[in-house]
């Protein structure tokens, strides 16, 4: 994939959320602008144009002049950090927006020949801050800009993409949708929660929030969990999970192979585990094969005797 850099638009004064700090809004127990940092986390310098605050990961900290000048004025503060050839251009406020549609873009970018390549919604619409530019003809442009009109603040973002050969890619469901108002907030965090979807937004909050950055198969993890519940007891699940992930990364790399490996051999455990609670005890009868599930009718009968 093409080198790049990224530039996330963090201003604004979000009045349709009452002047509250968008960014720092959370979707899943993320803020909004540590979500879109997580899905540009290939890039070699991530620039941030906004008021500093405390991030899920480095960033390099910009801000336009005068401060709530637009989108125009901050995307020029931003490109001004920028080292690499290519530049994603991001707003802050997209909790859908996901990895695939990053390295779409960057990839058309790269292979199309164009100036930019941006998102379209559903309704045709261009989305100019989630796309990709080259980073000359984008300097170009609001350099020009900002000569013609004598400052880009309050200038739209329009003027800028009208000037670009662009390459235009449709875009995934949600994945341009954004935040303005605590409606959209509401429908993002019931979203997120849908049994289709609460799986996956949960895994990635917890990697990001403990600063992992690895991809397993958690369908192999789950049927672990599910083995030892079942074979051995419920509390089983959650800590041979955790010695899992623990002997993963004892053993050097830590990678996806290493989990893997781990828990087949823990699942393997449980099998065996299992087949020794059904087979029980030899000569053993049906009740006592089924495992200590309890006082047997005997030790019942004594209680009732002494409590009688």
């Amino acid at each position: 994939m093409t080198a790049y850099d990224a530039i996330v638009l963090a201003g604004g004064a979000a009045k349709r959320l009452g002047g509250a700090d968008k960014p720092a809004v959370r979707v899943g127990g993320r803020a909004l602008l540590d979500r879109v940092l997580g899905v540009c986390r290939d890039a070699g310098r991530t620039v941030v144009v906004g008021g500093r605050r405390a991030t899920a990961r480095p960033v390099v900290w910009a801000r336009e002049e005068p401060p709530g000048g637009g989108p125009l004025a901050a995307l020029d503060a931003g490109v001004r950090q920028v080292e690499a050839g290519a530049v994603l251009v991001l707003s802050a406020d997209l909790p859908f927006l996901g990895e695939r549609t990053v390295r779409q873009l960057i990839g058309t970018l790269g292979t199309s020949g164009r100036e930019a390549a941006l998102l379209t919604d559903a309704g045709g619409r261009d989305q100019p801050l989630v796309a990709a530019y080259r980073t000359e003809p984008l300097r170009r442009e609001l350099a020009l800009l900002a000569t013609e009109y004598g400052s880009l603040t309050g200038l739209p973002l329009r003027l800028l993409t009208e000037e670009l050969d662009l390459a235009r890619i449709d875009s995934e469901p949600l994945a341009s949708f954004d935040c303005d108002t605590w409606e959209d907030i509401s429908a993002a965090r019931a979203r997120i929660r849908d049994h289709g979807n609460v799986l996956d937004e949960w895994i990635t909050a917890v990697k990001d929030e403990l600063g992992i950055e690895l991809d397993v198969d958690t369908g192999v993890l789950l049927d672990l969990a599910r083995d030892a519940a079942h074979g051995v007891a419920r509390p089983a699940a959650p800590l041979t999970t955790f010695l899992v992930g623990y002997a993963a990364a004892q053993a050097g790399s830590g990678g996806p192979a290493a989990v893997a490996e781990a828990a087949r051999k823990a699942a393997a455990l449980a099998t065996r585990w299992a087949e020794e609670a059904e087979q029980g005890a030899p000569g053993a009868g049906p009740a006592q094969a089924s495992g200590p599930a309890g006082p047997d009718e005997g030790d019942a009968g004594e209680e009732a005797g002494r409590t009688g």
